[in-house]
Order: C-alpha cells, then sequence, then structure tokens
C-alpha cells in the first residue's frame, strides 16, 4: 500500500529452541577429533559466547525491551557464525525500528500514518498493528486511517476486522469504495460475498419509482 500523499505475521521473537541447533557442544566440553584435527566452530569460545548472547537478545526483545535487545545483537552480528549474524540481523533491525517509532515525533496523523504504511512494506505487520490501533482510536473520523487498518487486517488473515474497517472508511468517504476495487491489498477477499457486496452495492433499490404512465 502506498504512503499516504493527497496497500503470515512477521515474528519478532522466535522461540529459543531454534538456536538448539546452533549448539553441537557446550563451553569448556572438548569435541576435537583424537586425530588431532582442525577445530570446529563450536569448540571456539567466542560462538558460545555469540550463542549467549543471541539468546539474551531474544529474551529482551520479548520482554520489549529494544534497547537492550540491541546491544546483545549487535555483538553477535559479524561474529564467527555468519547463520547466527544473519539472523541477530534481522532481530536487530527489528529493535530498530521499535527504537525509531518511539523516538519519532510525529506532527500529523499522515506522518504517523506514512510510517505505519513503511512497517507494512517491510513486512512488520505487528508494529504497524500496534500503530493503526492508535491512530484509530486516537483520530477515528480520519478515512484512510480506517482503510489502512483494514488492508493491514487482510494482509494478516484477520478479514472480519478488514471489512469492518473498510466499511467505516467507505462510510466517511464514499471514494474508497472504488480505491479498493482494484487495490491489490484485498486480493484476499476478491471472493467474499462480504466484500463483494460493500464494494458493489445493489442501488436498485434506491432508485424512485418510475412515474404513472397514463393513457388516454
Amino acid at each position: 500500500m502506498r504512503k499516504k500523499a493527497a496497500g503470515t505475521v512477521q515474528e519478532t521473537a522466535p522461540k529459543n529452541k531454534k538456536t538448539s541447533d546452533l549448539r553441537m557442544g557446550r563451553p569448556g566440553q572438548d569435541n576435537r577429533s583424537r586425530s588431532n584435527g582442525p577445530a570446529r566452530l563450536t569448540d571456539d569460545p567466542r560462538f558460545a559466547q555469540a550463542v549467549q548472547n543471541y539468546e539474551a537478545g531474544l529474551k529482551a526483545l520479548q520482554a520489549h525491551k529494544y534497547d537492550r535487545a540491541k546491544a546483545f545483537f549487535e555483538k553477535v552480528v559479524g561474529g564467527p557464525s555468519p547463520e547466527l549474524s544473519d539472523r541477530a540481523s534481522i532481530h536487530l533491525n527489528t529493535c530498530l525500528q521499535h527504537i525509531n517509532r518511539d523516538s519519532a515525533n510525529f506532527k500529523t496523523p499522515e506522518e504517523k500514518y506514512d510510517y505505519a504504511v513503511s512497517l507494512m512494506n517491510t513486512g512488520d505487520y505487528v508494529g504497524a498493528r500496534e500503530i493503526f490501533n492508535e491512530l484509530t482510536q486516537q483520530h477515528p473520523k480520519l478515512d484512510f486511517v480506517w482503510y489502512g487498518a483494514a488492508a493491514l487486517s487482510c494482509l494478516m488473515g484477520h478479514f472480519p476486522d478488514a471489512i469492518s474497517g473498510l466499511n467505516e472508511a467507505i462510510r466517511l468517504n464514499p471514494a474508497n469504495r472504488f480505491q479498493a476495487r482494484n487495490d491489490s491489498d484485498f486480493k484476499s477477499l476478491a471472493d467474499d460475498p462480504r466484500f463483494t457486496e460493500l464494494l458493489y452495492p445493489d442501488t436498485s433499490a434506491e432508485m424512485p419509482p418510475e412515474p404513472p404512465k397514463w393513457h388516454y
């Protein structure tokens, strides 16, 4: 969805068990073969420390302590394990998004809306949803706020919320009905009769009756 100019939820903290496959050895445990072959990555004490920092970062992220989590993940990035470093980079980006959001000073609801859309475009649906919830509560009379919230709900698979939000957006501004017809964010609702009825209402009942025909 485009920003306001004038469409599977990202997992922010995977379970700790995902790191278990990265720990094939424990600190202090000698896993080297008797043939004195090259040391494995899991024998490197830096790897053990990276795993500890990664797990500590996950715990802090789950507790919404983004500054603390950021510090741990920064220690992991560029470490001896490329796989662990890649995972830490993803979570580090999540931390930075939340930190930037908390420190941002939005002067208008349009600016806050644009930020929510930018989170949507990067796949951070959870962060975007938090902002849209704030916008709909603080500015319930702005149609584009409801439209954006509806599009996000559809992308997240929350179809009743998407229908409800889109209905409110159309009630506030009927032009949203025509925009939604060609909006790819709502493609998951294309076969939903509620969506079809909302975008293509039957207006025949609203037409005035034909004048009586007099025969002379």
